[in-house]
């Protein structure tokens, strides 16, 4: 799904009142978006990789799109379009996309843990256009390799394909996130919508021309994939965008810490995945390091402070 911090100019209530519909939509989004990895691990046992996700989001965005039709949005321009369908690219063939097609020879909660790293690479794109990068977040950044580096020591059974697909993976996603914010995209959903409908259409492009074979799908991997599209592409998606309106960005993207740990326990409890101590210590290590880069700057007076770094991808 694709996720950003509201931009600076939204505005964003001080206090936070922890209401019935806040407390649903934060378990929303820590269980749903956490289980993902696993999701994505179930549906890909007996459905191609690229082609199940073109399938997920295109059907998603095209769900989203007559939603906000109905309500009366207006349909994106032509330049709108093809930057939608770039950041779609990015974020949804080259994150989500390789991501999955690693889940093939990697466990889902290692790659839960390597993508977790996400904003440690989108502190450092940012520099790109700009925003400064201050000493608690390189510090951030470096826990958060030193992190990588003991789960490359312990727990990162994969191939050397499937690890450097997981490294390839957060840094196109959070390319193609701070890239956005520069692009001329629809307001609102709709910039979701044209993404997912346009990245799926890529990603079924991509299907076809690497020949992926389509076999007789089981039931699970078709629950999965109903699960993945309606869940983690629509319903969690709806529960962000509400915290995103009522609290603050800090609590509305709290997510970051919770989604790995749901995505651990969930290949170790359901998925029959094993986690050694190292892997433990290297998944707390991991979370130090994304605390450290995503935790909110002091404010000061003067000019507005940039946009805080795009939040860490989900699958």
């Amino acid at each position: 799904m694709l996720r950003r911090v509201p931009p600076a100019t939204t505005p964003v209530p001080t206090a936070v009142r922890l209401t019935l519909p806040v407390l649903v939509c934060l378990a929303l989004v820590y269980v749903v978006w956490g289980s993902t990895y696993f999701g994505i691990k179930v549906a890909i046992e007996t459905l191609p990789p690229l082609g199940m996700l073109g399938v997920r989001f295109g059907l998603a965005g095209a769900v989203l799109i007559v939603a906000l039709r109905l309500r009366g949005a207006a349909l994106p321009t032509a330049r709108q379009w093809a930057a939608s369908a770039a950041v779609g690219l990015l974020l949804l063939g080259g994150g989500t996309g390789l991501v999955t097609l690693a889940e093939r020879e990697a466990s889902s909660s290692v790659a839960a843990m390597v993508i977790a790293v996400s904003p440690l690479f989108a502190a450092l794109f940012a520099r790109l256009w700009g925003e400064k990068t201050g000493g608690r977040e390189w510090l951030g950044i470096g826990v958060g390799l030193l992190g990588i580096a003991l789960l490359n020591v312990g727990e990162l059974r994969a191939t050397p394909l499937a690890a450097l697909l997981l490294v390839l993976a957060p840094l196109c996603w959070t390319f193609g996130s701070q890239w956005s914010r520069h692009l001329q995209l629809p307001r609102g959903l709709m910039a979701s919508a044209a993404e997912m409908l346009s990245g799926g259409a890529l990603l079924l492009l991509l299907s076809a021309a690497t020949a992926e074979r389509w076999h007789t799908p089981s039931a699970a991997s078709l629950w999965a994939l109903a699960y993945l599209t309606v869940f983690g592409s629509l319903v969690a998606y709806s529960a962000y965008m509400y915290l995103v309106e009522h609290t603050r960005p800090a609590l509305a993207t709290s997510y970051a810490y919770v989604n790995p740990v749901v995505a651990v326990l969930l290949g170790v409890g359901l998925g029959g995945e094993r986690l050694g101590a190292l892997g433990w210590v290297a998944l707390a290590v991991i979370l130090g390091g994304v605390v450290l880069v995503a935790w909110p700057r002091r404010e000061t007076p003067g000019p507005a402070a940039p946009p805080a770094a795009a939040p860490p991808q989900e699958p």
